[in-house]
Order: C-alpha cells, then sequence, then structure tokens
C-alpha cells in the first residue's frame, strides 16, 4: 500500500506526448524501461566514477554505481511506503549526462560551454531523455512522465537563478515547476546516490590501495563498525573484515536515513505528493550528526583518494583529450558521424554548434574518447601509466 503523500501512477500528470498506456505496466514502470534500454544507460558501463575505466575490473563504473544506488532507493522508498518503480527510474536515471571521465570531464566541459551557456550534468540527463535518444517513430527522447522528468531535473532540491540552457529550453515547452522540491521518491534517489558513493568509494580506494584498513578503522562510524566485527569474528582476515565492517557502515547510513525521514514526515504530515512538494524543506536526509562525521570521511577520501597524485595526474591527461577534442570538432564538424551532420547543418551559429559539439562528446564513454583522441592527434595519452591497483 502506497502512503498518501506517494507518487501515485493513476494520479500522473502525464507525458509531453499522449500515448497509449501500457496494460501490464505502470506508467512509472514503463519510464523504468525506457531508461533501462536507452544507450545512454548502457554507455555508463565504460564511464568512470573515480577511476578510469581501464584502470582495473572491480573498480565501481557510472553503470554499476547506479544499480547500486538504485538497490538502495528501492529499499527506502519500500520501506517508507513510496512508488519504488518512480524512485528507481530516477535513481537510474541520474548520471546519464556525465561526461567521460567523470567529474573531471564534467569540469572541462563547463569550462569549454561557458561563452555558449554553460555544462551541468543534471541538465544534460534530462537533455537526453528528451531529445537526444531518438528511437521512436513519434518523438525525440523517450517521453518520460512529468515525475520522472521532474526527479531527474530537481532531485537535489529546486533549481533557481540562471538554469543551464538544456534545463532552460525544456522547461519553457514542459513546466516543471523548477522552484518547488521534488517527489519523496526523487530525494530518497538523492540521498541513496549519498549512500551509495560514500560507500563504495571507500572499497575501491582500499582496492587501489590509497589507504588502508587500519586508517578507516579510525575514522567516525567506521570505528563502530570495525569494533563490532571484531566482537563477532576475532581473527577474520584482513578482507572479510573490511568487507563485514563496510557492511555494517552501509546499514547505518540507510537506518539513519530512515530515521531522519520519518521524523520529517511525521513533522511535516504531508496527505499528498503536493505537500512534500511545497513542504519548504528536504524531507529525506540525514541526521545532523551523521552528516557531520560524513564530512569527516569525505574529507579523507578528498585528500587520500580523489586528490591522491596517481589521481591528479590521471585527470591532468584526460582533461587534456576532453579539451582538445572540443576544438577540434568545432573546426571540424564533419568528423562527427553521419547521424549527427544534419544537426551540424542547421545550426544556425556558432552556440548551436558547440551545443552539439558538447552532446556529442559528453555522451563518449571513456575509451571512446581516448580511441578518438588517438585517431585524430596520434598519441596514446595514457600509454605510460600503471593500472590504479590489483586486477
Amino acid at each position: 500500500m502506497l502512503a498518501p503523500f506517494a507518487s501515485d501512477p493513476a494520479k500522473s500528470r502525464g507525458r509531453l506526448y499522449p500515448e497509449e498506456e501500457s496494460a501490464h505496466r505502470s506508467c512509472f514502470q514503463r519510464d523504468r524501461d525506457r531508461i533501462i534500454h536507452s544507450s545512454a544507460f548502457r554507455r555508463l558501463k565504460h564511464k568512470t566514477q573515480v577511476f578510469i575505466e581501464h584502470e582495473g575490473d572491480y573498480f565501481r563504473t557510472r553503470l554499476t554505481h547506479s544499480i547500486e544506488v538504485a538497490q538502495v532507493a528501492r529499499t527506502i522508498a519500500n520501506t517508507l511506503g513510496l512508488n519504488q518503480e518512480l524512485t528507481e527510474a530516477v535513481a537510474l536515471a541520474h548520471d546519464l549526462g556525465h561526461t567521460p571521465f567523470g567529474h573531471t570531464g564534467e569540469d572541462a566541459m563547463h569550462d569549454l560551454m561557458a561563452p555558449y551557456g554553460g555544462f551541468d550534468h543534471n541538465a544534460q540527463a534530462l537533455h537526453i531523455v528528451t531529445s537526444l535518444e531518438r528511437h521512436y517513430a513519434e518523438w525525440d527522447g523517450l517521453n518520460l512522465t512529468w515525475e520522472t522528468l521532474e526527479g531527474i531535473a530537481k532531485h537535489n532540491g529546486p533549481v533557481t537563478g540562471d538554469l543551464p540552457y538544456a534545463l532552460a529550453a525544456y522547461n519553457a515547452r514542459h513546466d516543471l515547476e523548477l522552484d518547488t522540491y521534488a517527489s519523496a521518491e526523487a530525494q530518497v534517489a538523492a540521498l541513496s546516490d549519498d549512500i551509495a558513493y560514500n560507500n563504495h568509494d571507500l572499497h575501491d580506494g582500499l582496492r587501489a590501495e590509497l589507504f588502508s584498513t587500519d586508517e578507516l578503522a579510525e575514522m567516525p562510524i567506521l570505528h563502530d563498525c570495525f569494533a563490532r566485527v571484531d566482537k563477532l569474528y576475532p581473527g577474520l582476515n584482513y578482507y572479510r573484515r573490511r568487507h563485514e565492517a563496510l557492511r555494517r557502515f552501509f546499514g547505518v547510513l540507510v537506518e539513519d536515513v530512515l530515521a531522519v525521514t520519518r521524523r520529517e514526515l511525521a513533522e511535516l504530515d504531508p496527505q499528498s505528493v503536493e505537500d512534500v512538494r511545497h513542504g519548504g524543506r528536504q524531507i529525506v536526509r540525514f541526521s545532523d550528526a551523521l552528516w557531520q562525521d560524513l564530512k569527516v570521511i569525505r574529507e579523507f577520501l578528498f585528500i587520500r583518494m580523489y586528490r591522491a597524485p596517481s589521481v591528479v595526474e590521471m585527470r591532468k591527461r584526460v582533461t587534456r583529450v576532453v579539451r582538445e577534442l572540443f576544438p577540434f570538432y568545432m573546426a571540424h564538424p564533419e568528423q562527427l558521424p553521419r547521424q549527427w551532420r544534419k544537426d551540424v547543418a542547421e545550426a544556425p551559429d556558432e552556440t548551436a554548434l558547440a551545443r552539439i559539439v558538447a552532446d556529442y562528446i559528453a555522451g563518449m564513454t571513456d575509451r571512446f574518447a581516448l580511441q578518438e583522441y588517438r585517431r585524430h592527434f596520434g598519441t596514446d595519452i595514457l600509454a605510460d601509466l600503471p593500472s590504479a591497483g590489483p586486477r
């Protein structure tokens, strides 16, 4: 049974292009399935989370990260009486707009696109599912429901001020009410993202040998998790020990979000999804105490992992790939694939061309961007770098 503040598929605001409903799936189930079957979702398999795709077989990619986010999101949504399919759809789509090479690629793309309206991966995700996926006969994009599009656009909270051009352009056609909070389902997807990466970045940093298990065991929250494991399983080997501790860390984050969200819901007492949207605050969040502990862990990861010398060196090199491919395609748009040339021919000005080039590069996987760099510049920019850790 859904809670009164859950998103009811029977009351969906519908799709931009009306279509016959499925006899077997709700509208949110269809959204989820369309996202899973999209080209952009498949490409996440070879897009960076922290480590470049070729650096090791066990590190998370954007695809495995998105699957983990969806798993957490479904659990929380089910416990709170929310719509699981909408929650999962937003969770699976939340990173579709990421460039190759993760946030490094996004930073480079934002700088390159500054004269042309900037670049934002959330806005790009919306652009992908409303325009760039071109498989259907009757429309561009996936024709997702208003609720799923809302969740993609503003799962992190209201979007105000100067809007990224991709978001502004679509919102002018299909008002997503960007100045309000998103549904509880979308808020759950956003917090599940935080839970997933806070957990798996610790796993990946250990595997890359950027820090030790003993160092983690001294961190807030983790100290109690390791102590509990040591009490239950004295003498456990190091690999199982750290996995058991991080499994418990994962559980602490989920339980905290559930406890805080239940309190927020009890205080707000929403009787509809609209009450959530107009509640004036995020209702799905961590407690203040746990958030402070997480900030300590995140600072540790920033110094020891995201700014580790090997990671910084990789960032420099892949930044060069994006920064040099962009002006190359601007000068030689004929090098874009055939299916992009109609858009290029119809581009009225330099800004329109730049946005086409940005769409093309942003859609690249790590391996394809590196391949294109080799093809156009004759250089394997990573040839002399070792892998980040054991396979």
